[in-house]
């Protein structure tokens, strides 16, 4: 970071953003351009441009816009290393420069950077300011052998980035530059198909009971000679005007379903795959057949796919969107509200789908440690999301701290740099292997969850063991009822599951004796015998949480218990659990 220091009336410091000016007294480009050259480093340097800054000022008045460039200041030294230098050039651009060498941060991801610090709107009361950024990068002594020419060089990479829209990243090149355009788009976004610049990386999607790898999030690149490679924010815009985002959806969702093919094929068949749906593909009358189509091709079942769909497309009231989601839901998958928050999405919106889960964005998790409002809308959406009876994902987890706030509100899965980076396939062979991903940061704020297993029938009992073993809790079992009491007074139990006919003893009668025994618990019962009048009984007389039937399917049984588990905990926090 680089100091102010007010003492020194020779140094020029930007009244507005505390930063230096370029050229004035402070830290000198010409001496760290030497001091690289002398220890064999490379100097990134950063031309930044404020998108549509002067719109602030036209719009709102230069006052605001003067606490705006001092937000916009102060981000851009947080994301900055500490031994990077920064500049303010003119009103609304910045230059900034850091040294480093193979292998170290460059100027590329230092850019990427930026733009990530940039995705939480600005808050200037009584103004919510969406802010991005333009970057041309150039590089010492790659681009230019000297201050002058690097500064030169850098402002050539922004000029010809700005040319390809807002909110783009360039490196400097020497090719002429081409007029502002879009032509040809389109034929460049085919070639770009045709010759595979388009790839899928990888992030990992954690469950919250015990940081196990549930599945991974596909997230589309694309890998282009000029710019590098690009996120979606750099080119979905013009994919989307120019009619193609169709073809790009089902494009990523056949590359998805192959690679998870391939993971369940290794023998990973507990993996999922996460992928967004486009908008237009979701309004055509043919998508679910391709989809179901897809699945056939790859061998894989519904329940191994989960769609996000973004809150904007939901909010349109489009009946073939609504068709098509119908239709998804049947082959099994799970359905997402992607980005929760930032699209304006109804409750008559929400209420109108069948969905499963709700991703909130990064933006809303980024303080949730620190700041209280912050915190009340990321338990606020938890809550929401589970009265619905949907799950919720956080996305965008990036410290320990955020992982503990959101577990214990109990948010369902996590995706985030804290677990991994996004990552091609072929590197992310040791972090499938190793499965439980960060053990220590979640036994650091796991309670123990123990469950007793009743059941006089052995290899029943011993399926319950071998199915719940998966999910890390400490499993007590018993084949008698004697047992199960010797059990439960030297262990500290949360959740039972009966059989209902056993010999010494049914399972509703159990159970009565151990809500006055453990009142706490969450007690139930699984049993192939259904005498309704007794189980109406016990329910009634809050003896039994819930009734299960034999035969069970796996999926929804783990889901019961884990179910019954949040519930105590909640009851345990004192929250109203309804």
């Amino acid at each position: 970071m680089i100091e102010r220091y007010d003492d020194f009336g020779a140094i020029a410091v930007d009244p507005i953003t505390g930063l230096y000016r370029l050229g004035a007294n402070g830290p000198n480009l010409s001496t760290a351009i030497a001091a690289a050259g002398a220890t064999k480093r490379r100097i990134a340097l950063l031309h930044i441009d404020v998108d549509m800054f002067r719109s602030i000022n036209t719009n709102m008045g230069e006052d605001i816009g003067d606490q705006a460039l001092a937000a916009v200041a102060q981000r851009l030294r947080k994301a900055m290393p500490r031994d990077g230098w920064l500049w303010r050039l003119a009103s609304d651009e910045f230059v900034l420069g850091i040294g480093y060498r193979d292998g170290e941060l460059d100027g590329a991801q230092m850019a990427e950077r930026l733009r990530d610090a940039f995705e939480t709107p600005l808050s200037i009361p009584p103004y919510t300011l969406p802010m991005t950024l333009s970057i041309g990068i150039a590089v010492f002594p790659d681009h230019a052998p000297n201050a002058a020419m690097l500064l030169s060089k850098a402002e050539q990479a922004l000029r010809r980035v700005k040319q390809e829209g807002l909110n783009n990243i360039g490196l400097y090149s020497a090719a002429p530059e081409k007029a502002a355009s879009n032509d040809g788009f389109a034929e460049r976004f085919v070639e770009a198909l045709e010759r595979s610049e388009f790839r899928l990386f990888y992030q990992p999607l954690v469950d919250a009971h015990d940081g196990s790898l549930t599945g991974f999030s596909g997230l589309l690149r694309w890998q282009t000679e000029g710019h590098g490679l690009l996120r979606p924010s750099h080119f979905l815009d013009i994919v989307e005007r120019v009619g193609l985002s169709a073809r790009l959806g089902t494009w990523v969702a056949e590359a998805a379903f192959a690679q998870l093919a391939q993971w369940r094929a290794q023998g990973l068949d507990y993996l999922s795959m996460s992928v967004h749906l486009a908008g237009a593909l979701l309004n055509q009358p043919g998508c679910v057949d391709r989809i179901g189509e897809l699945l056939h091709r790859f061998e894989l079942p519904g329940t191994a796919l989960e769609f996000e769909i973004a809150e904007s497309v939901l909010a349109t009231d489009a009946h073939q969107v609504y068709d098509t989601l119908v239709g998804l839901r049947a082959t099994g998958a799970t359905l997402t509200v992607q980005d929760f928050g930032l699209g304006g999405l109804s409750f008559a919106a929400l209420a109108q789908y069948r969905l499963d889960r709700l991703k909130i964005d990064r933006s809303f998790i980024r303080n949730v440690a620190s700041d209280p409002r912050s915190a009340a809308i990321v338990r606020g959406i938890i809550a929401m999301g589970h009265q619905l009876g949907m799950k919720v994902t956080a996305k965008g987890v990036e410290s320990e701290a955020e992982l503990g706030f959101l577990r214990r509100n109990h948010c369902d899965f996590f995706q985030g740099y804290l677990f991994s980076a996004p990552q091609p396939a072929e590197d992310l062979g040791d972090l499938v292997r190793k499965r439980f991903l960060l053990p220590g940061a979640f036994a650091a704020t796991r309670p123990e969850r123990t469950l007793l297993l009743l059941d006089d029938e052995e290899n029943v009992l011993r399926s319950l063991v071998r199915l719940f073993r998966r999910d890390g809790y400490n499993i007590l079992s018993a084949s008698s009822v004697s047992e199960a009491f010797d059990l439960l007074a030297s262990n500290s139990t949360q959740v039972i599951v009966s059989d209902q006919r056993m010999a010494d003893m049914s399972g509703t009668e159990f159970l009565t004796r151990v809500r006055d025994l453990y009142p706490d618990t969450i007690r139930m019962v699984l049993s192939g015998y259904t005498d309704l009048a007794t189980i109406t009984e016990a329910i009634n007389h809050g003896a039994i949480y819930r009734f299960l039937t034999k035969p069970w399917s796996d999926e929804e049984l783990r889901e019961h218990i884990h179910a019954a588990f949040r519930t105590y905990e909640r009851r345990a926090a004192g929250e109203a659990v309804y």
